[in-house]
């Protein structure tokens, strides 16, 4: 039998284990990772299709085919705009290159006393010219790169394919393969880990269905928002800044800058950096009232450093796996660090409150002055108690 130290330190390793396995796989592990992704986000819409007496193959056929129809759709609708919003934007580079060459750059020399050529149209004209005869020797290194490295784009298709395939069967066994897990666990901590992952459910289905709405919504939003002012890249602005809005007032921030210079440089007055402003600041306002406390709710309680340093962690320890999972697994780790703080406020370890007052001093001086007290009281009574002689008195 193993002590409870032992088993502590045995799920330790397991937990270690586990992990050094995952940092092992990540190459090969994106797929994987996306279709549980996928398959834990639609797995309520198969459920309830399930309760109107569809068959669980037939709810998740159905699931599955609605969940193509939207990639299909929002492909054949985003993606041309996008290209030919970013074939606009490069077009128009060189223009705003020399409109920061011919503003930004003496207002720096003026201002700061800064010599810089950073935005010459000239030096950058100077410079792709001085590197043109090197363009075949590039595309050739390119084309050369890419015959050698065909498992990459092997690769590539392979993942492209596995996700359907693999989202789809785990959608189908989903709630077998919960109840299979379910089953592993000592039945001893069976109710500890019952709630920890009712809680965790909790948490990222709040997160990541809620928060995919939010940024989604967000993003429309901005879009229309800059359209109706006559930015010409509202759809790549407003949709960059509500796919980076999971970071709290980064996708606000991000998009407000960039909606500003675009304004700025398509219009050249203020009132249309007024107008974009104002969609903005009510993009945000709908956020923190409605969009927020609707779609996601007040239970997740990561700080936005949290949030930004576990996707920088997770992709640094784990690739593009990491990126993906390490905005779930922040929100697990959060949710048993707050039963790990209940149960440390319970333990002997912490004590309890009637135990200890810091209002008081030590218990040594409290003692000293109970007593101190105790003779004083004891002489005045002694005093009181005693015959009056009256050598007080006046004479």
């Amino acid at each position: 039998m193993l002590t409870d130290r032992n088993q502590q330190w045995y799920f330790l390793a397991v937990a270690i284990l586990v992990g050094y396995l995952v940092y092992l796989l990540s190459p090969i592990l994106t797929p994987f990772a996306v279709s549980a992704l996928l398959a834990y986000l639609f797995d309520p819409l198969a459920d309830k299709l399930e309760s109107w007496k569809f068959s669980r193959s037939i709810s998740v056929t159905i699931v599955f085919f609605v969940i193509t129809l939207i990639v299909i759709g929002v492909a054949l609708l985003l993606i041309p705009a996008l290209e030919q919003q970013i074939s606009s934007f490069v077009s128009r580079l060189p223009m705003y290159f020399e409109w920061l060459s011919e503003n930004l750059t003496p207002w720096l020399q003026q201002n700061f006393g800064l010599q810089t050529d950073l935005f010459d149209i000239s030096e950058l004209g100077a410079l792709i010219k001085s590197h043109w005869s090197q363009a075949g020797g590039i595309a050739q290194n390119i084309i050369s790169s890419v015959g050698k490295s065909g498992m990459v784009v092997v690769n590539w298709m392979m993942n492209g394919l596995l996700i359907p395939v693999v989202t789809f069967y785990l959608l189908r066994d989903w709630d077998i393969i919960t109840a299979r897990v379910g089953e592993l666990v000592p039945r001893p901590y069976y109710n500890t880990v019952n709630q920890l992952t009712r809680d965790s459910n909790a948490v990222l289905s709040s997160f990541l269905r809620g928060q995919l709405s939010v940024m989604l919504a967000l993003g429309t939003i901005y879009t229309i928002g800059l359209w109706l002012v006559g930015i010409e890249l509202s759809l790549l602005i407003g949709m960059g800044a509500g796919m980076v809005s999971f970071v709290p007032y980064l996708g606000t921030i991000v998009g407000l800058i960039a909606g500003v210079i675009a304004a700025f440089m398509q219009f050249g007055d203020i009132n249309h950096i007024i107008y974009v402003l104002i969609v903005f600041g009510i993009g945000q306002l709908m956020e923190g009232f409605i969009l927020t406390p609707w779609l996601v709710g007040d239970r997740i309680g990561l700080h936005p450093v949290a949030v930004i340093f576990s996707v920088l962690a997770g992709g640094q320890l784990f690739g593009f796996v990491g990126v993906l999972l390490g905005l779930p697994l922040a929100a697990v780790i959060m949710v048993l660090l707050r039963y790990g703080h209940v149960r440390y406020m319970e333990s002997k370890l912490y004590g309890k409150e009637n135990e200890i007052n810091l209002s008081k001093k030590p218990d040594g001086d409290n003692n000293k002055r109970q007593k101190q007290k105790a003779i004083q009281s004891e002489t005045e009574d002694k005093l009181s108690q005693a015959p009056d002689t009256g050598e007080d008195k006046e004479v």
